[in-house]
């Protein structure tokens, strides 16, 4: 029984390292993605053009539509937060 309840306990400050790494990483990222919303395109490279598949030609890029940057995920979901409150402030008519 002994044996049991020593490898059940958990190393306290070893998940409390991981918690605070964690929380580390997602705020860099969210700075990052406030700082630089706009990443390259990963279709085009950044270059906003396609090659035509036959011939030589080139098309403009359809997933970036030309521009050769696109919205980092994270930004999107930034943005996707920022209008549900604004709505919701729009709704109820008040300030929060």
């Amino acid at each position: 029984m002994h044996t049991l309840a020593a490898t059940a306990t958990s190393n306290a400050a070893a998940s409390g390292l991981l918690i605070l790494l964690l929380t580390i990483v997602t705020l860099g990222y969210l700075a990052a993605c406030w700082i630089w919303p706009f990443v390259a395109c990963r279709r085009c490279s950044g270059t906003g053009k396609r090659r035509a598949l036959i011939g030589r030609a080139f098309g403009l890029c359809h997933r970036c539509d030309g521009t050769g940057r696109q919205l980092r995920p994270g930004r999107r979901a930034i943005n996707y937060l920022r209008t549900v409150r604004a709505n919701d402030r729009n709704r109820t008519g008040g300030t929060r």
